[in-house]
């Protein structure tokens, strides 16, 4: 089946976000007086929505949950946003997809308002016809509503789109969507991690994607 439709996790496919969300949740976890989590916890559950980050990620109370989302949303931007960056060749890959008349998009779970922020900061939003994020559904990753929704927005066939992500979160949602999917061992879980969703395809490098993708399209 032709591929015509891409659906792009960010954090960690798009862009390396890990040690700014990384950093961002300690100093939320200083700022408020809790212990000290792990990179490798935080790291694990990065994909899931804020509040389940802090919920599985972090030992934040349950009655805490939602204080610790608004302290980390107030210190995103001078502690998070600084260090990140897009990956090696991510710009031009998209670019070169666009190119061959594929529709690209976003599904995820940060808001649509940092999203926004920060696409347009790392001077990528052109690419995409559409983006989704967490507040637009009811059951966020790795529930398949956001690949639903966008399915729906662009009038797309599943068979013809593949999600592109680095977590089983992303890929589940995928292939819940009746979408393939494509897995990216260079974000926040490694290729074994990855495997246990059945991607169709598994990349080591960003720019391995227009090889992979654009023989089906």
């Amino acid at each position: 089946m032709t591929i015509k439709n891409l659906i792009f996790d960010f954090d960690g496919t798009l862009a390396d976000t890990t040690e700014g969300i990384v950093r961002c949740k300690q100093a939320t976890l200083r700022e408020m007086g809790l212990p000290a989590s792990t990179p490798e916890r935080i790291r694990g559950v990065i994909g899931l929505p804020l509040r389940e980050c802090f919920a599985l990620g972090t030992d934040t109370p349950e009655e805490r949950l939602d204080e610790a989302c608004e302290t980390y949303r107030r210190l995103f931007a001078e502690v998070a946003t600084p260090r990140i960056t897009l990956f090696p060749g991510v710009a031009e890959t998209l670019a070169q997809l666009r190119s061959h008349g594929l529709r690209l998009s976003i599904a995820t779970s940060r808001t649509g308002a940092s999203l926004r922020e920060l696409t347009a900061r790392l001077d990528i939003a052109e690419h995409f016809c559409e983006m989704v994020a967490t507040e637009d559904v009811v059951h966020p990753k790795p529930a398949p509503d956001l690949a639903l929704l966008l399915l729906d927005r662009l009038q797309a066939r599943a068979e013809e789109t593949v999600v592109i992500g680095d977590t089983v979160f992303d890929l589940q949602m995928g292939r819940d969507a009746g979408c393939r999917t494509c897995g990216v061992t260079f974000g926040n879980q490694d290729r074994p991690q990855l495997q246990t969703a059945s991607p169709d395809w598994i990349v080591d490098d960003f720019r391995e994607l227009a090889g992979v993708l654009l023989a089906g399209a």
